[in-house]
């Protein structure tokens, strides 16, 4: 095991790739590789990006990996997909918006299925970002599938949270209503090209004007066209600034809340899979069990072997 977790701290790609499968895939015995990998964590800047489907989330993220290589800096991609219903795996959509760096030895993109997960990330995103800060990567880019309005575990886990919205399709209301205003550290207001740009821009900016922020930071409006380029050198620079900002003290809580996150990730998952098990469900439930009795016996010790009695 050391050996295997030796070649990960030193960027060994094909371990590294093998592991994130393992940790995915929930396979025994991935979490003996996960605890020295989790030792490691902290280090990389964790950026996420969130936002409602057809924002420009996956331009916008081909365009800073683009940006940071230039400053030298190597980059990790966790690309929240949704899952196929059919095989399980992630439909690669956002990978292939960022085909253009495969070939970059610089950049890892590992693309995660949401596998009914709500929330907006994956159950296994979290170890597998901690393999990447582990393999040495600077900056650690996650983003979410686009759920909307309950994309909101992406502040638990981030140290610098982009929320992308554009003009024309309610985003503005949407950003308004829901917990995703309250979570950025920087609002993008995307195809800034179009009509009604201005307005968006405006009603977030009034909006964060009226909205007390704990952490001292002023929220920024910026405004980009990701298709073209455009304004991804001033949010490269803010995202920079934002990193200053947090410093030791921001960050260190953001990685605490992180290890919380997966420890009660670890949790839930010993509980399902010990106690209440799919197999041992249907078995009380072929007895005549209620779903509400199946779960107090299950619960309760009554049922530790499948088809036990009562």
């Amino acid at each position: 095991m050391d050996n295997f977790c030796e070649k990960i701290f030193a960027g060994d790609v094909r371990a590294s790739a093998r592991l994130m499968r393992l940790v995915d895939d929930r396979t025994a015995g991935y979490e003996e590789y996960m605890k020295p990998v989790w030792k490691r964590a902290g280090r990389a800047h964790i950026i996420g990006i969130t936002g409602a489907p057809g924002s420009g989330k996956s331009t916008m993220t081909d365009q800073l990996i683009t940006r940071f290589r230039s400053e030298g800096k190597t980059v990790g991609v966790v690309a929240i997909d949704p899952t196929s219903p059919f095989s399980g795996g992630a439909i690669l959509g956002d990978r292939i918006r960022m085909a253009g760096h495969s070939t970059d030895e610089g950049v890892f993109i590992r693309s995660v299925g949401t596998r009914g997960h709500l929330g907006g990330l994956s159950v296994s995103t979290m170890d597998i970002t901690a393999v990447m800060d582990a393999m040495g990567k600077d900056v650690i880019i996650i983003e979410t599938v686009g759920v909307g309005q309950d994309e909101v575990e992406i502040a638990m886990v981030a140290d610098t949270c982009i929320v992308v919205t554009v003009p024309g399709m309610g985003d503005d209301i949407q950003a308004i209503k829901a917990g995703i205003f309250e979570i950025a550290d920087i609002f993008i207001v995307n195809k800034a090209d179009r009509d009604g740009a201005e307005r968006t821009a405006g009603d977030l900016e009034m909006m964060l004007e009226i909205t007390p922020r704990r952490s001292g930071w002023k929220v920024p409006v910026l405004r980009t066209a990701a298709s073209s380029g455009e304004g991804i050198d001033e949010v490269v620079s803010v995202i920079n600034a934002h990193k200053a900002f947090c410093g030791g003290n921001i960050k260190s809580a953001r990685l605490e809340d992180r290890l919380l996150h997966v420890a009660y990730g670890v949790v839930r998952e010993k509980i399902v899979r010990e106690v209440f098990s799919e197999e041992k469900l249907r078995s009380l439930l072929r007895e005549g069990a209620d779903p509400y009795s199946a779960v107090d016996r299950l619960w309760h010790g009554e049922a530790r072997g499948v088809g036990a009695a009562e």
